[in-house]
This record gives C-alpha cells, sequence and structure tokens, in this order.
C-alpha cells in the first residue's frame, strides 16, 4: 500500500494579493505603454501613454500603502 500525500493550497494572504495586484496593474502599464509605441494615431497614442501613466502609478501607491509608507487619502 502506497502513501498518499495531500498537499493543500494555503489561502492568499492580504499581503500576496496585495502584492500580486500590483504587479498586475504594472503589467498591464507596460503592454499599454506598448501599444501606445506603435498606435499610429496620435490621439490614441497620447490616450494609451496617459492610462499607462495612471496604472503606474495607481500600482506605486497601492505598492506604498500596503508597505505602510503612505495612507490613502480621507
Amino acid at each position: 500500500m502506497t502513501e498518499q500525500t495531500t498537499t493543500t493550497q494555503q489561502p492568499e494572504t492580504e499581503q500576496e494579493a496585495s502584492h500580486r495586484h500590483v504587479e498586475e496593474l504594472r503589467e498591464q502599464a507596460r503592454r499599454l505603454a506598448g501599444d501606445a509605441e506603435r498606435a499610429g494615431d496620435a490621439a490614441e497614442r497620447g490616450r494609451l501613454q496617459e492610462r499607462a501613466r495612471q496604472l503606474e502609478s495607481d500600482s506605486d501607491q497601492e505598492s506604498m500603502m500596503a508597505a505602510g509608507d503612505i495612507y490613502p487619502a480621507q
């Protein structure tokens, strides 16, 4: 008879979830920045660049909040 080992996946901690979300925001910002570079229309390029900057800003703020460096505006 063989012994079976079952592994249960631990629930994601709040810190892990926050880190994952920050990484997702940064990846989305990188994709948008790349799309902006390839955009032929100046208005579309500007819109994509602005959205990429906003996502980077959001990811930076969330990262600092998770680290306890800043607190959200009330």
